[in-house]
């Protein structure tokens, strides 16, 4: 149902079965897929395209131009996959050349408030906690769980299945599968709980728990332990896993718990 009091720009591409109710504001050149709830006074800019089965709830603005002085006016876009749920007045902006997009994926909860900038690309079956701020250019991977209040410096990367404590302030990135919280950030254990709950084995959760034993506790520096883990640990997924994140790491990761 598409309210009378809803207003849908002529370019707008509406899927089937879409509920838009009054007052909410969808523009050109942006694509609703089937099955989605727009609650009232929403507003989505041009250059958004929403999945199927997404919940759109009030005060949300999604797509509106990026807070960045060095943006040009360049066509640049906001893709939001299927069954994601964006609660009250989250703000999702369009990206710049940099990315030339911002992207959440599929089955996340963005709860109230959670403020994605620009360029910022957030994996499947991400939640973000009320009051999140992302700043631009930020990664996070598939499944990792950030708490209330937590704001995330640009360029930073969160590692897939990471939980990041309440109100924690993230400066580097967090590699996968752990903990993180206090000030400074560090590490604060693996997320074991989360782990078994998304159906990693025993035996996959004790690899992992092994790998952050040898970085974190039986060394006191990040690069002796990435050459500890590479000598004592065998190959594996997971184990690549977590030293391609550290490799391929730009800011550095966060430190052992001081």
């Amino acid at each position: 149902m598409i309210s009378n009091l809803a207003n849908i720009a002529p370019g707008a591409k509406i899927g089937k079965d879409v509920t838009v109710e009054p007052f909410s504001s969808i523009y050109d050149n942006v694509t609703i897929g089937e099955g989605t709830y727009i609650h009232p006074n929403v507003t989505i800019y041009s250059g958004t395209t929403i999945g199927k089965n997404c919940e759109i709830f009030p005060g949300a603005v999604i797509g509106v131009k990026p807070q960045d002085l060095k943006f040009q006016g360049e066509e640049t876009t906001v893709e939001i996959g299927d069954n994601t749920v964006i609660r009250e007045c989250v703000t999702i902006h369009r990206g710049t050349k940099d990315r030339w997009k911002t992207s959440v994926g599929s089955n996340c909860l963005l709860m109230t408030y959670v403020h994605v900038a620009h360029d910022c690309f957030i994996g499947d079956n991400v939640i973000l906690a009320s009051y999140v701020g992302l700043s631009g250019h930020v990664t996070i991977e598939d499944s990792a769980i950030l708490e209330g209040t937590a704001v995330v410096q640009q360029f930073v990367g969160i590692g897939a299945h990471a939980f990041i404590g309440g109100g924690s302030l993230v400066r580097k990135d967090v590699p996968p599968f752990v903990k993180a919280a206090r000030e400074p950030l560090g590490f604060a254990g693996v997320n074991s709980i989360g782990l078994r709950r998304r159906g990693f084995s025993d035996e996959k959760v004790k690899e992992i728990e092994d790998v952050y034993r040898i970085l974190y506790v039986m060394n006191n520096n990040i690069s002796k332990g990435i050459d500890a883990v590479k000598e004592q640990m065998p190959e594996s997924e997971i184990r690549n896993q977590i030293l391609s994140f550290i490799a391929e790491s730009d800011k550095g990761i966060i430190r052992g718990m001081i």
